[in-house]
């Protein structure tokens, strides 16, 4: 936690796991069309799941509870996506070395989030700030896109 964070696009976990969600977009791509409401949608949905339960967890920071809760939810759908990742291996839909490298990418993931939720402290804003850091007139969109 070096660099000052401001929203849930400079966690780095976030760009990781965004990184992983768009890799496994683009591999997806070429699974069989059979598998399109079933694996490609179930890991489609998971990796981008990682992603939006992290934006949510960022803006729970006010809880304690409710900012680890979102974090488990993130870490649970990591997982799940290496699953899917596995089955997207052994079905040959993905070569072996692309399915090690985001298995191992999702195991970073999942590392730094549970960093996150041993740690909440870190993360949650101080008590001071709590209703004025980010409903302040100072705060200015800055769309990562």
């Amino acid at each position: 936690m070096g660099e000052r964070i401001v929203r849930h696009h400079d966690l780095e976990v976030y760009q990781k796991a965004m990184t992983a969600a768009m890799t496994v977009f683009e591999a997806s791509k070429s699974f069989p069309k059979e598998e399109t409401y079933a694996l490609t949608d179930q890991l489609r949905r998971s990796s981008r799941s990682v992603c939006a339960n992290l934006a949510e967890a960022w803006r729970k920071r006010r809880y304690a509870k409710a900012f680890v809760s979102r974090l488990s939810d993130a870490e649970a759908e990591a997982a799940e996506s290496q699953t899917w990742v596995e089955f997207a291996s052994r079905c040959g839909y993905l070569e072996r070395s692309k399915a090690v490298d985001l298995y191992l990418q999702y195991d970073e993931i999942l590392r730094m989030v549970v960093s996150m939720i041993h740690q909440p402290n870190d993360w949650l804003l101080p008590q001071a700030e709590r209703y004025l850091r980010e409903e302040s007139p100072l705060y200015e969109a800055n769309i990562p896109f």
